[in-house]
């Protein structure tokens, strides 16, 4: 069941007639076997693309010139490489592209008090557990071909990698600038190994629009941060609670729901990720499963109030092995007291309240985290 799931999911990676690519036909190997080597790894799918410039430079130039990418500076740090993986391998030829799916299904309820935590950072760090893979089919590929070059790469290096998987014809980009694999959505995370070897390409070289006149994602994002193709940081739940180390406007406030870290909205609603019989049978890489320790039983959440109180400790005992560990102390406990004022916009909860004003009033909170407890003890008190 494993393997046939597997084989579903790259059925749209086949190798195709180099010569119908924009690729030299000197001395290209098999892709098959290199797929091959990605899906015992472990990996969910697996494409090769061509090693080429993007052909995103004007609109990616323009999306960080009107400062959409908000505090992330190092998005503008070389751009030139980002566009280009040959500026990252010299001589680069190919890109080999893998991806690990985890679990999207639907959170059940939720208990009182809830700061729900993006699905993708509920396992173990992707990172690491990526990286780790990439590297042994990196280093077998090393020792076959010597005289090459292979850099893996996952999500930390310059390179645009929801373009390369496209072009490996692992899916096409969502409006929500996700990729997205037809057969079984947009939960997927992604790696990479930028190589001068030649390889057989498994793309075709053609955009796939996979969202038509579907608009679902736009209209659900509550901030408004989605437009076709494109997402504005600044207004973005992810970047903010994730990101943004600075306070967030008040305007966006209740846009974040409830949501302490990340957000799975624009993938919620679209339809792709709707469950399915392949969807329901296709397999989840298990490093991914929900730790629940200090969070509720389904692993989905941390109990907003606690977080209120956490010390550094208790930060680096929840995220151990987490992507989470991204989020300082005073950014998570920020997150908590924006989800907490949302929370008792609906209920009425005086232990939460009481703590929020006492934290608005205490000038040896970071100001980070008192002034967002300033701002929704201020808001809360004027709607009772």
């Amino acid at each position: 069941m494993r393997d046939s799931c597997r084989s579903a999911m790259i059925s749209r990676t086949r190798p195709v007639d180099p010569q119908a690519m924009d690729v030299s036909m000197s001395s290209l190997v098999p892709s098959k076997p290199i797929l091959d080597q990605c899906l015992l790894a472990g990996f969910a799918a697996a494409g090769v693309a061509v090693a080429e410039s993007s052909r995103h430079e004007a609109s990616l130039n323009s999306w960080l010139e009107s400062g959409q990418h908000g505090e992330m500076g190092w998005l503008e740090r070389n751009v030139d490489v980002r566009l280009d993986p040959r500026q990252l391998v010299p001589d680069a030829r190919s890109v080999i592209v893998v991806a690990d799916r985890y679990d999207g299904s639907p959170d059940a309820d939720l208990p009182p008090r809830s700061g729900r935590i993006a699905r993708y950072a509920r396992g173990r760090d992707y990172h690491t557990h990526m990286k780790k893979r990439l590297h042994q089919v990196s280093d077998q590929l090393q020792s076959m071909h010597p005289d090459e070059v292979f850099r893996a790469c996952v999500d930390t290096a310059p390179i645009l990698e929801r373009e390369v998987a496209a072009g490996a014809g692992l899916g096409g980009i969502g409006k929500h600038t996700l990729l997205i694999e037809p057969s079984v959505g947009s939960w997927l995370l992604l790696g990479e190994v930028v190589t001068t070897l030649g390889i057989e390409p498994t793309g075709t070289g053609q955009r796939v629009d996979p969202c038509g006149t579907c608009t679902r994602c736009i209209d659900a994002c509550p901030t408004d941060a989605i437009t076709p193709w494109s997402v504005d940081a600044t207004r973005c739940v992810s970047y903010l609670t994730i990101e943004h180390r600075s306070d967030i406007d008040s305007s966006l406030h209740s846009g974040i729901g409830d949501w302490i870290f990340g957000c799975d909205i624009c993938q919620e609603v679209c339809p792709h990720n709707q469950p399915t019989r392949l969807t329901s049978s296709t397999p989840t890489h298990e490093a991914y499963a929900p730790r629940t320790s200090g969070r509720d039983d389904s692993g989905a959440s941390f109990d907003v109030r606690s977080v209120l109180d956490w010390t550094e400790e208790d930060r680096r005992e929840a995220f151990t092995t987490s992507s989470m560990k991204r989020a300082k102390l005073d950014m998570i406990r920020r997150n908590a007291v924006i989800v907490a004022g949302n929370y008792l916009n609906a209920v009425e909860d005086e232990d939460l309240r009481s703590r929020l004003i006492e934290i608005a009033g205490d000038e040896t909170e970071p100001p980070l985290v008192r002034q967002a407890a300033i701002e929704i003890t201020e808001r809360t008190r004027e709607s009772r």
